[in-house]
């Protein structure tokens, strides 16, 4: 591999493998591609001579990731949210910029580690990668979206994911680009290949094992109203989806019936009695439980992203805990920003930390709501008591993009991390049910108004990453670092 270029010739190049690796992510699932993506980084940082120069190129890769994998704000924004065109633009250029600083940040921190260029490539950019993603995912109550882990399933990196979880498959990913790149610039080629393979196998092997145990199976029907985001609050619109719901919970022969978030758009406590009564006639009807996605009102002026359980079971309720900035909060000092938008309820209260799973359909469910899936540590709480995870969903805010695409992914994630099937009702789609090893196993098209009937496995048991969550991953991380420095503590020693 040639040295990089320099100047904007460099930047351009760094931009491009940044929009590159996209393709790591759904719709288009082309792992290899965002290695080679991530390659290319590592060899621009390799070839870096000043640390400024590894950031900035870590953040024009940022810019080109982040512009294209989550572009889906803009479409939030404008096309939904209401805000002018421009400004709507400059937003999400801005929120882009800013993520950017993360990548820049493992490029500036990986230049610091000096030594033999494979150390680097295979040890400090991986863990360092992994750390500025974790912090990504962490800081302002985080935005983990499109971290490179979430890219596994369907891959032999997935066989980390009950281990080690998103984080560790980020490590596992990284490595192999760094020393793919090795082995391309002639660094210790054989050994950089051998170490390639043996991360690729170590993932293959894990896949095979079966860290949780079937314990029988559930009929579910999970419902999608296709309710076009921009009529759902409509007062027009209202009786129309209770009965688009109503009737396809009435058609539903299946014990466990859920609906997408906020399926009903008005508080709980301003619904007619008799349609929330019509829900659980259709539940009793198959002698189960139905999943009710509603606001609630705990005062007049706070409320609840909440999922209600209406049927056989004693009435329960689990509460959004982890919110959207300015979709579902409003942040301190930035009620300025709310008078752009036209968002429906857009302050939401948390729900409870550590919440339960709710018992229903004679199991134990997890339950999470949209922007929660992409907490995989927060969701393991729920475990290993739930047999069966669930996640309610409104992506209608993002319209025909790539945000509903990298969400079912996400949903495959959380399947592998937990060893438990996953079941996603989405307004608009994608709805799925999904088994433990994050393969698909039925779904139904977008925008279409349907119900997916399926049989979901349920399982037992724990993998290692319920118990450990992701510090397993941040140990793993600083370990590497520790390892590529190690060769100058030992200089540092010996000359003392």
């Amino acid at each position: 591999m040639s040295a990089a270029p320099s100047g904007w010739g460099r930047h351009g190049l760094a931009t491009i493998a940044g929009v590159a690796a996209v393709a790591s992510f759904s719709p288009f699932d082309a792992l290899p591609v965002g290695v080679a993506a991530y390659g290319l980084l590592v060899h621009l940082w390799l070839d870096s001579t000043r640390p400024r120069e590894a950031f900035v190129a870590g953040w024009w890769f940022g810019a080109g990731f982040f512009g294209v994998g989550v572009s889906w704000i803009y479409v939030s924004l404008s096309q939904f949210g209401g805000m002018p065109l421009p400004v709507a633009a400059l937003a999400t250029a801005l929120f882009c910029a800013f993520l950017a600083l993360f990548p820049a940040l493992a490029g500036w921190l990986q230049a610091q580690v000096p030594g033999r260029p494979i150390a680097r490539a295979a040890l400090a950019i991986p863990a360092l990668w992994t750390l500025a993603e974790w912090l990504r995912g962490t800081v302002l109550t985080g935005f983990p979206w499109n971290a490179a882990g979430s890219a596994a399933p369907g891959w032999s990196y997935s066989g980390y994911a009950p281990v080690a979880g998103a984080y560790g498959c980020s490590i596992a990913i990284l490595a192999t680009a760094g020393l793919l790149a090795c082995a391309i610039r002639g660094e210790r080629r054989g050994s950089a290949v051998a170490a390639a393979i043996a991360i690729l196998a170590g993932g293959e092997a894990l896949r095979h094992v079966e860290w949780t145990t079937p314990e029988g199976r559930l009929a579910v029907a999970l419902l999608q109203g296709n309710i076009p985001q921009e009529m759902k609050f409509s007062p027009e619109r209202y009786l129309r989806t209770i009965e688009t719901y109503a009737r396809l919970a009435e058609e539903s022969r299946a014990p466990l019936v859920v609906l997408p978030e906020t399926a009903i758009p008005r508080f709980m406590d301003l619904v007619d009695p008799a349609h929330l009564d019509r829900f659980a006639a259709a539940a009793r009807a198959n002698r189960g439980d139905l999943l009710l996605g509603i606001p609630v009102r705990t005062s007049p002026e706070s409320y609840l992203n909440s999922v209600v359980t209406l049927g056989t079971s004693p009435a329960q309720r689990y509460d959004k805990s982890h919110l959207v900035p300015f979709g579902e909060f409003v942040p301190p000092g930035m009620r300025w920003v709310m008078r752009q938008l036209q968002v429906p309820l857009s302050d939401f209260s948390r729900g409870a930390d550590r919440p339960r799973p709710l018992a229903v359909a004679g199991t134990r469910v997890a339950i999470s709501v949209c922007y929660e899936n992409a907490f995989g540590e927060e969701l393991s709480r729920q475990l290993p008591e739930a047999r069966l995870l669930v996640n309610l969903s409104n992506v209608a805010w993002f319209g025909d993009s790539l945000a509903p695409a990298q969400h079912l992914q996400l949903s495959r994630l959380r399947a592998l991390e937990t060893g438990r099937a996953h079941l996603v009702a989405t307004n608009t789609g994608i709805t799925a049910a999904i088994d433990r090893d994050g393969q698909v196993l039925s779904r139904l098209p977008q925008f279409v108004v349907g119900r997916l009937d399926a049989v979901a496995p349920l399982y037992s048991g724990t993998t290692p990453y319920v118990v450990i969550g992701d510090a397993l991953a941040l140990a793993l991380a600083g370990l590497l670092v520790a390892a590529a420095l190690a060769p100058r503590w030992v200089r540092h020693g010996a000359a003392r």
